[in-house]
């Protein structure tokens, strides 16, 4: 039965709807601006003024010039590295914590709690964590911006508060069948926790596509730079110099104005793209992890 809407109602649906509506626009008119941008023509961009909605003369040669930048590929290499092997192992890592935190016979399992919940808001500083990198030789490697961050410990209470909804009689029939706990974790825990899980991959995911900062401050060969401290370089720094070869001095800034449009769009595309996959999954598995009954 369909429940009538007083004119009070219907009057602040219509309200509601033009405001999220105009804060929607107002959010993605500068990603639309910079993706428009990147396919315009420099020259006629440079002179252009207002806004943006079409590209002002449809070109690709700032693409051209963003992958014949050997830098980019190298970054994104790097970047693809990085994200595949410490996603494997932030989500090992984290799933082994949280299950073993989430037992109810585990001796001291609130001081061990609270001992790692202390973590989150105090730590030992930059230099101290800088120095404990250079000692256990994770400086100048790829493997310095994997080992230190396997663990966030945010993400391991939420999939540990997953874990403690699971109902107990099914860790208790599988004990009884003679199943270890790694058998429990990998056959009944994590199959049924999908939605966390898929939240644990979007956010370690995300901040390690975005993470530029250690790698800035622990790499120095510049082989192993990944995707964004490149693009930090061109947007900040205005490196674009090697890829604006050939083109007269008076077109330079035109042409290199298209450029950081183009590298920024090529940085944002692969997250753009897996996101609309695991989003179904995110308020469901953020909720599960966050109220338990």
């Amino acid at each position: 039965m369909k429940i009538k809407r007083s004119r009070g109602e219907r009057v602040f649906s219509v309200f509601n709807y033009i405001f999220l509506t105009g804060i929607m626009l107002i959010c993605f008119y500068p990603v639309w601006y910079v993706l428009v941008a990147s396919f315009s023509d420099s020259s006629l961009l440079m002179q252009y003024s207002g806004i943006l909605l079409k590209p002002l003369g449809f070109s690709t040669e700032a693409y051209k010039k963003v992958f014949q930048n050997p830098m980019i590929l190298r970054g994104y290499a790097n970047t693809m590295f990085i994200l595949i092997v410490g996603l494997a192992l932030d989500i090992i890592m984290t799933s082994l914590g949280a299950y073993f935190l989430s037992r109810k016979n585990v001796m001291f399992q609130k001081p061990i709690m609270i001992f790692i919940m202390i973590t989150m808001f105090f730590s030992g500083g930059m230099i101290p964590f800088y120095l404990t990198l250079k000692n256990l030789h994770l400086t100048k490697t790829l493997w310095g911006l994997i080992i230190p961050f396997m663990i966030s410990t945010y993400n391991m209470i939420i999939l540990r508060t997953s874990f403690e909804s699971l109902p107990d009689s099914l860790v208790e029939a599988a004990q009884i069948d003679g199943a270890s706990h790694l058998k429990i974790l990998t056959s009944i825990a994590l199959p049924l926790s999908k939605a966390i899980l898929a939240v644990m991959v979007l956010y370690y995911g995300v901040s390690i596509w975005n993470s530029w900062f250690w790698a800035t401050a622990i790499l120095r060969d510049r082989e192993q730079y990944p995707l964004q401290v490149i693009l930090r370089e061109i947007l900040l720094n205005n490196d674009v110099g090697s890829m604006t070869t050939g083109v007269s001095a008076a077109d330079q800034e035109a042409v290199g104005m298209t450029i950081k449009y183009a590298t920024i769009v090529v940085a944002t595309v692969p997250i753009l793209c897996v996101y609309p996959f695991l989003q179904k999954y995110f308020t469901k598995g953020v909720m599960i992890g966050a109220v338990k009954e």
